[in-house]
């Protein structure tokens, strides 16, 4: 990874700041809903003491039969289809039934169901008809009621029987419908609302489960009251709507609308900001509720908890876009019973605008301050990968051609650490170039020392030749000449690999083809190869670069030299070129032993040979053509190696070239 990426991943550590920030708007967000819950929650409790207080008409804590209020006519034919828009609010009976309560006009009309697999019907005119699965009501208004028996062996009119003796005005007899089915029967009629009944008895009676056939639960009956929604306007804050709901949260009164202030259409919030608050944001946002609108029974989680005692509130999604509801459920307690629960909602758009208009804040700041930081990582990277690169490109440059370090690095003024190593390397350079300079002259310098001891004892050689000297000394001075001839030889190897590099450095690079440069060096190969194959394997077409061909063909020389003494008469030798991706490579490769392992890191250094072991001799072998090889590919950018053929039956050389640099005027 390069220095500016890793300085890029360290100014990403700045999007802490907007991952703190929004911690921070949340909080801000929890502590703004957290501060209207209680406003709203102390404004539910004083309420519901002020109920408590002035004796409101609340129910008793065990509930009543609820009555709705409908303005769609009601047919009694004992059918639930005049009901359906009631039946999501029917209240349970005991013996797997439903009731259902309605005023209309003036009129109170009943609807009971009863789920049911097994019927037993009364006989006609039977007088034990309390043996039958009928319906038990009773009527009652102070400290009057009346009880009535509802039974029929068929469908259709029927006439509630009064099992009592007579109670003031209420009726002896009541007209009901009758109708079943397969699962069951329905039971429908209406009584006068003139009678201002106080309380319903209801029982449903089963022959097949038994019981008290003229059982049945008696409770009071409780409605909407426009009086008390009347009086909680009065007493409710303003913008809340407040509702009184009885036990079982039915609906006794209601004052008020959620609505929220119409905001200009530039501060009115979007689907996207809408989305950003309810996941980035909030906390914990219930989905609308499905009792937003006037409903007769609001049954909520707050609610239930209310009316288990406990205050609640809950925080919604609003039906317009960009709002939420708060809503607190307080209980009214009378005597330490629950009697009612009061419900205050409110409709807000402050909440999400705050948040969403400090996250917005946040998030451009944060982004901006990236960005800075940023830019000033990258060009503070920039700065230092361009000193760093400079520093680079002196190690490189400072190696001249022919070997030698030269030049001085750059940076070596500079105050800071890049500076400290500048001065190192400098340092170095210089005391590794003067090392080099050093070695690199020495070869000529013991030429030329040695030259005039070699000359003094070849001299003193001859003088005791023309001397009498004794038989016996005759070997030791053949051993001393040939010594004396060993030296010499070593003293012009090295004379001659002084001035062999200072010719390939001073070599000069044209356009040449490689295909005809080692093509026309095979073929001359062919006649000082005797009984032994040249094989040539050349590319289709030409092979275009810019280097040195008397380099590239007297490196060929020497390897063809050395493949022709380790290659056995009858054997092979081949020769090929070939294209790679930045240069080319020239292959010779020959039949014969396999390279020793020892050898494959020193085959290419000077003074290094193996052709001793191959032909022995009295001459010994300088090991300079290798070396050669080395140098001119080298000079070409490129490499000299060697391995072993795969089927291990010799040895291939290959040189590696790049093309040369060209000089511009």
């Amino acid at each position: 990874m390069t220095l500016r990426r890793k300085l890029l991943l360290v100014a990403l550590c700045t999007l802490v700041l907007p991952l703190a920030g929004w911690l921070y708007v949340r909080q801000m967000e929890s502590l703004l809903r957290d501060g209207q819950a209680q406003a709203l929650s102390a404004s539910a409790r004083a309420l519901a003491r002020t109920l408590a207080v002035l004796d409101t008409d609340l129910p008793p804590a065990r509930g009543g039969w609820y009555v709705q209020d409908t303005s769609v006519p009601i047919t009694v034919d004992g059918y639930g289809d005049d009901w359906a828009t009631m039946t999501p609010w029917s209240q349970p009976l005991p013996g797997n039934a439903k009731l259902m309560l309605a005023r209309e006009g003036d009129w109170l009309y009943l609807f009971i169901e009863v789920r049911t697999a097994r019927r037993t019907r009364p006989d006609v005119f039977d007088n034990a008809a309390r043996r039958a699965d009928h319906v038990t009501l009773l009527l009652g208004r102070g400290v009057e009621q009346r009880r009535y028996l509802i039974a029929s062996d068929a469908p259709g009119a029927v006439t509630a029987v009064s099992i009592d003796e007579a109670a003031g005005n209420l009726p002896g007899q009541l007209q009901a419908q009758w109708q079943e089915d397969g699962s069951g029967y329905r039971v429908e009629l209406r009584i006068p609302a003139s009678i201002v009944l106080d309380r319903l008895g209801l029982g449903v009676y089963s022959a097949a489960a038994g019981g008290d056939p003229v059982a049945q639960e008696t409770r009071p009956l409780i409605g909407f009251s426009p009086s008390t929604s009347a009086e909680l306007g009065r007493l409710a804050p303003p913008e809340v709507r407040v509702r009184l709901l009885a036990p079982g949260a039915w609906l006794l009164a209601q004052h008020g609308k959620l609505g929220v202030a119409d905001l200009p259409p530039a501060q009115r919030p979007g689907w996207f900001a809408s989305l950003v608050y309810a996941s980035l944001l909030s906390r914990r946002l219930d989905p609308a509720a499905e009792w937003a609108e006037d409903v007769p029974r609001v049954d909520l989680p707050e609610v239930r908890q209310a009316l288990g005692g406990e205050p609640a509130v809950a925080w919604r999604a609003g039906q317009s876009r960009g709002s939420v509801v708060l809503s607190a459920a307080m209980p009214v307690e009378v005597e330490g019973s629950v009697r009612a629960v009061v419900v205050l909602e409110q409709a807000n758009r402050n909440v999400p605008l705050l948040a969403n208009r400090a996250l917005l804040g946040l998030f451009i700041i944060s982004f901006l301050a990236l960005l800075v930081a940023g830019g000033v990582l990258l060009a503070f990277a920039t700065r230092l990968t361009l000193r760093l690169r400079r520093l680079r490109d002196a190690a490189e440059l400072a190696q001249q051609n022919d070997g030698r370090l030269d030049g001085r690095f750059p940076l070596t003024d500079a105050s800071d650490e890049l500076g400290d190593l500048a001065r190192s390397f400098d340092q170095l350079l210089q005391v590794v170039g003067g090392y080099t300079d050093y070695l690199r002259t020495l070869a000529s310098k013991l030429s030329h020392e040695l030259n005039t001891p070699l000359a003094i004892v070849k001299s003193s050689l001859d003088n005791l030749e023309q001397a009498s000297l004794p038989p016996e000394a005759g070997p030791y001075l053949a051993r001393a000449r040939d010594g004396v001839a060993r030296l010499g030889t070593l003293v012009r190897a090295m004379s001659e690999a002084s001035r062999m590099e200072r010719a390939i450095a001073a070599a000069e690079a044209e356009e040449v083809d490689l295909a005809a440069v080692v093509g026309g060096c095979a073929a001359a190969y062919r006649g000082l190869a005797g009984d032994r194959t040249v094989e040539c394997v050349l590319p289709d077409g030409p092979l275009r670069m810019h280097a040195a061909p008397e380099l590239l063909a007297q490196a060929l020389d020497k390897l063809f030299d050395n493949a022709l003494s380790f290659t056995p008469l009858g054997g092979w030798l081949r020769v090929s070129l070939r294209e790679v991706p930045d240069g080319a490579e020239i292959e010779l490769a020959n039949q014969g032993p396999p390279l020793p392992e020892a050898m494959h890191g020193r085959l290419f250094d000077s003074l290094v040979s193996l052709r001793d072991k191959a032909t022995p001799g009295d001459a010994p072998h300088l090991g300079l053509g290798l070396y050669v090889v080395r140098l001119v590919a080298e000079r070409h950018g490129g490499t000299a190696s060697a391995h072993n053929l795969a089927d291990g039956s010799g040895v291939a050389f290959v040189l590696h070239v790049r093309p040369m640099t060209r000089h511009r005027l």
